[in-house]
């Protein structure tokens, strides 16, 4: 029974598997999507995201669930990012694993 449980135990607590980030220089508001596939988002889930511009943190936000089984939505207004800022996205799994994507902002592309 051992073995069982701790490949089931590998196989379903995985870190997020990407972090789509956009940021919209005009609003100044920053989407990421943490994708993260869980069979009950009320029970594994993303637990954290944490927000850095240029490698400091700016913010923490928790959550107590999934927004559903496939990824959670994080949106964060950041009003002093500006041209060639760098906006990191770090998710945290509630059961373990976390992962981190980051962009630079190009004001026009």
């Amino acid at each position: 029974g051992l073995i069982f449980m701790l490949m089931v135990s590998v196989i379903y607590a995985h870190p997020p598997s990407d972090i789509k980030i956009t940021f919209d220089p005009r609003t100044k508001m920053l989407q990421a999507v943490i994708m993260h596939n869980v069979s009950n988002p009320l029970k594994h889930y993303i637990k954290k995201a944490d927000i850095a511009l240029n490698g400091d943190e700016i913010a923490e936000i928790g959550f107590l669930k999934q927004d559903n089984n496939q990824s959670q939505l994080v949106s964060y207004s950041i009003q002093a990012a500006k041209d060639g800022d760098v906006i990191s996205v770090e998710g945290y799994c509630s059961i373990s694993g976390k992962l981190k994507e980051e962009i630079t902002i190009k004001t026009y592309e």
